[in-house]
């Protein structure tokens, strides 16, 4: 059983066939475009879907080795996201499944970063487990239920999984994401978008311990980065009075510093859902997810308090086909078909198991 997944969402076309679960190709255009504008721009994102999804698809329908008619089915994000940019991927991927008469399977795709987990490339994933609840010896993936942070430029969420079609948001940020707030920080250094490799890279060589900036306090699991934004560009402002040339000479402090604040603030609340929940066994995903200080946390955290950790591949953490079709796969499995009239939508529903 042969699917085509296809990744739209932002500004990253992918597309990505799976034979049975286990992923075959993974094909990825990033648009460089954007880097001059110090964001996404999204009617640019739009045009560059419509100039690369075609090609894309073709590659990765060759390097799985197959042709279009051995498709079984189309997987595809269907939001949230860039409207413009969604807008491409659904309308190619009706077109697509109904030349060739296969069903169509729309995907959520934060659900999808979130199952990224289960990609395998080289054999399948299994989702049973043991009565005692002991991870499977052989495929060392997340069992039901686990808890995850998914943090990103959009999103930054605690999120129970209790199977891969039932998920809970149990706090999510007020305002901006962590991804955002490192970006826009990134920005007002000067460094250059997007601010997540740079800070990241800047971070490795400073002392986090440097400079002190705002942490919120936010009841329950929810999250708010709004306040370090603000702190880190008044603290900047002040300190550039004294000295102009203040961000060049202390730009990887300044980074280090930046990066501890967003994982403590990221990892508080983590600490304490698993405290209230129970639950130990604890995933990251998302495009923030490739940062070292955050995948360092981790794994500390699980040396301290005993979790079972599961950090994904670099290349699963950025927006990705793979992840749309592991998450279309186990829909299919369920004969969870989409309707060729469903919309994109460009804003996440309350809950993430609602379409």
């Amino acid at each position: 059983m042969y699917i085509l997944a296809i990744e739209s969402s932002c500004d990253d076309t992918s597309a990505a066939v799976l034979r049975d679960g286990i992923l075959l190709s993974n094909v990825t255009a990033s648009q460089a475009v954007h880097e001059e504008y110090g964001g996404v721009v999204p009617e640019l994102a739009s045009r560059a879907h419509q100039q690369n999804i075609v090609p894309v698809v073709d590659a990765a329908i060759k390097r799985a080795g197959i042709v279009k008619e051995d498709l079984d089915a189309v997987a595809f994000t269907r939001g949230p996201g860039l409207m413009g940019s969604l807008l491409v991927g659904v309308s190619f991927a009706k077109g697509f499944a109904r030349s060739l008469g296969i069903p169509m399977i729309d995907v959520n795709h934060l659900q999808g970063h979130v199952l990224a987990h289960f990609i395998r490339e080289n054999k399948p994933t299994r989702l049973a487990h043991s009565p005692c609840g002991e991870l499977d010896a052989e495929d060392d993936v997340p069992t039901f239920p686990y808890l995850c942070l998914l943090v990103s430029g959009g999103n930054s969420q605690i999120v129970k999984v209790n199977s891969y079609q039932d998920m809970e948001i149990l706090g999510q940020t007020i305002d901006d994401a962590a991804g955002e707030a490192i970006d826009k920080c990134s920005k007002v250094m000067g460094l250059g978008y997007p601010g997540g490799p740079i800070i990241d890279k800047l971070a490795r060589q400073g002392n986090p311990e440097a400079f002190e900036f705002s942490k919120p306090d936010i009841a329950g699991y929810d999250y708010s980065f709004s306040g370090l934004k603000t702190s880190f560009l008044y603290h900047l402002r002040d300190w550039i009075k004294d000295d102009p040339d203040f961000i060049e000479h202390h730009k990887e402090d300044l980074a280090a510093s930046l990066e501890k604040t967003i994982v403590d603030i990221l990892m508080k609340k983590l600490r304490k859902a698993v405290k209230d929940t129970g639950i130990k066994q604890v995933a990251v995903a998302g495009g923030v997810s490739a940062n070292s200080g955050l995948r360092n946390a981790f794994r500390d955290h699980a040396k301290r308090y005993h979790w079972k950790i599961f950090i994904p591949k670099f290349s699963y953490t950025t927006d990705n086909a793979a992840m749309i079709g592991i998450t279309g796969y186990f829909k299919y499995l369920d004969k969870d078909f989409a309707s060729i009239d469903l919309p994109a939508y460009a804003r996440i529903s309350p809950n993430m198991d609602k379409k």
